[in-house]
Parts: structure tokens; sequence; C-alpha cells
């Protein structure tokens, strides 16, 4: 009986043992992606990257796809995904919605931090800014996905919200689709203006392809926002602490100093149209609750919505005495 017992008491101490013993290497990292452009340029562009990510850390990284930002936001709210690169909008709804917190953002190659939604028609086609919101029903419109911050919000906040304009009672027709494919789309005359950005179009001319440039070349911007801040990167705040922190120890070195190595690193950051990696937090996210406020209090008020336009208007005061604590 002894022998049993001290036989069992040996295989439980080996089994806790093997449990102490699981390394945060043996986890699958899920890395989401929300990409204005297709899958196929996201890929491309992307797995560099996260090979890199993988090798560094020795977790598993795995790219997670999804048709819509909706569904990216649902996956980290249900935990089939870890971390990943969101648009201002979509990463402030992963952070309400999915439990999720800001860690890093992206830094423009530019040095101008920050980008800018845009309008664009197609050139030579004789259509301003004016003529677009003429409101005459006679044009066919392309916006970005709802969650889409420079597809939707800032246009809807500084453009059509100011001016009392509901694009579907604006436009004959209005389509939602991706940035890359709203721009082929005014370029091949097939809509007559969309939402785009700045980064978008930048990132398609890096292709250097023959219909990448030809379509630029078919466009003409006729409106810009004030400048957007940089994409957030967010984290699961539950994700295991050992997992964070080999991540954030990879995020915040990579392509850092003037080493072959480094330097490699950085031609893999271009490819995503950043500079390495800056550290940041749910504060980041400030300027886009910013507008979110700005363009409910906008549509209150051409509603003629008393209660909400006052509702949204405390609300805009709490996220500007945050900025102005945040700006110290």
């Amino acid at each position: 009986m002894i022998s049993r017992r001290l036989t069992l008491a040996f295989a439980l101490a080996l089994t806790l043992a093997a449990c102490a013993e699981q390394k945060p290497e043996d986890k699958v990292l899920e890395f989401s992606i929300l990409s204005a452009e297709s899958r196929q340029s996201a890929e491309a562009d992307w797995q560099p990257f996260l090979d890199d990510m993988a090798k560094a850390t020795g977790l598993e990284v795995r790219p997670f796809f999804g048709t819509n930002y909706t569904g990216l936001i649902e996956a980290m709210r249900f935990k089939q995904t870890d971390v990943g690169w969101f648009t201002n909008q979509s990463g402030l709804e992963a952070v309400r919605r999915a439990g999720g917190e800001v860690f890093a953002r992206s830094v423009n190659p530019s040095g101008v931090d920050g980008y800018e939604a845009v309008i664009i028609v197609k050139k030579g086609s004789g259509l301003t800014l004016d003529k677009v919101l003429a409101c005459d029903r006679s044009l066919d419109f392309g916006m970005g996905d709802a969650k889409s911050t420079s597809g939707t919000l800032a246009p809807m906040t500084y453009l059509f919200a100011p001016r009392g304009i509901d694009p579907n009672a604006c436009f004959k027709t209005v389509k939602s689709a991706n940035h890359e494919a709203n721009l082929f789309a005014v370029g091949n005359g097939v809509l007559d203006a969309a939402t785009n950005n700045t980064a978008s179009m930048e990132r398609l001319g890096m292709l250097g392809t023959e219909a990448a440039n030809h379509t630029l070349n078919s466009v003409d911007i006729v409106w810009r926002s004030p400048r957007i801040p940089e994409d957030p990167m967010v984290w699961r705040k539950d994700l295991d602490p050992a997992i964070k922190k080999k991540v954030a120890d990879f995020m915040f070195t990579y392509g850092v100093g003037d080493t072959p190595e480094a330097q490699r690193q950085r031609a893999v950051l271009a490819r995503i149209q950043t500079l390495p990696f800056a550290r940041a937090d749910d504060r980041h996210l400030i300027p886009v609750r910013e507008m979110e406020a700005t363009g409910a209090m906008l549509q209150a008020r051409a509603k003629g919505d008393t209660a909400a336009e006052a509702a949204a208007k405390a609300e805009l005061a709490k996220i500007q005495k945050e900025k102005a604590a945040a700006e110290g």
C-alpha cells in the first residue's frame, strides 16, 4: 500500500513538475492584421516580420486575417487572437469590447507623425469637393468599413457631420469596401468618389507595379482631414505576462541600431510602412475618442436632439480633460 502511494505521489509530482516547466515557447501566438488592402498584399508585407518575431520569441506566430474589422475585434474578444495591428477606431473597439489594451504604435517613415483621410475622385472627371457635396444623388460613392478611422469616422466627423450630410441621402449609391478596392474602383471609373487615406496610397505606391502606378495617377484628392494618429498595436490584457514580455522585447528592439541586422529589419518594417515601433498605452486612443464624440455631437445637433447633443458635449469635455492631462 505504501509502495503504491509512493508511486502515485511520484507520478503526481512528475505531472506537476511538467506543468511548472511548460514554457511560453510552446504557445501559438495568434497575430491579427487589419489590412486596409487585400489579404494577398498584407501577407506578402507582414510575413517577414512575423517570421522574425517567431525566431526571436521562440513562439509559433500565426497570422490571423478576418474579412472585416468587426471580425477581428470579435476574434480577440473570444480569445482566438492574442495580439495584432489595429486601426485607431477598431483598436478602440478592441479595448472597449474585447479585453484589449494598447501597448505600442507604429511610427510614420516620413517623419511626420500621423496620416490623413482623403476623398478621391477620378482624374479629369471635373469633380470638385463642392460637386461631391452637392448631394443631388447623382454620384456613386465609396466608404470604408464602419470601423475604419480614415474610411468612415474621420470623413463623417470632419466633413459630412459638420455640414449635416448623411451620405446615404446624399449619393445615388454608397458602397463599403477596403481602401485598395475603393482606390481601384475610382481609378477605373466604377465609383465617382470614395474615402481613402494617404498611408494606404503611399503603401500602394511602394509596390511599383504598372497597375498600382496607373491607378494612383488616375485619381485626384479633393479633401484631406486633419492628421490622424498612427495605428496602435493591441494585445489581450489577460495574455500571459511572460508572453507579453517576449513580444515587447522583440517589438521595441526590432530595427533599432546601426548594425547590418538592424538595417535589414528596418527594410522589413518599411514593407509595413513603419519605423521601429514606439511604446504606447490606451491614452493613444484619446484623439479618436475625441473625433467620435465630436461627430456624435454634430449629428445630434443636426437632428435637433438636444439631449443627445448635451450628452455628447459632456463626453467631449471629459475626453478633452483627459487629453490635457495626458499632454502634461
